[in-house]
């Protein structure tokens, strides 16, 4: 189970950095702006599951 709550946080920052990037590429090659809109918005999806998540894996290595 350890080994499991261990490897969410590296998958869940990795998710975000992906979707971060690819939102930048779209933007820098002058892609679709909805898409680039569509990105970004993930991201910050992304970013607050990570944080949940982070913050799920302090709790649990505390209690």
């Amino acid at each position: 189970m350890n080994s499991f709550i261990n490897a969410l946080v590296p998958v869940a920052v990795g998710a975000v950095a992906v979707v971060l990037v690819l939102g930048l590429v779209n933007m820098m090659r002058g892609g679709s702006p909805s898409r680039s809109q569509t990105l970004m918005r993930l991201r910050v999806l992304l970013q607050f599951a990570a944080i949940i998540i982070i913050m799920g894996v302090i709790w649990w290595r505390n209690s």
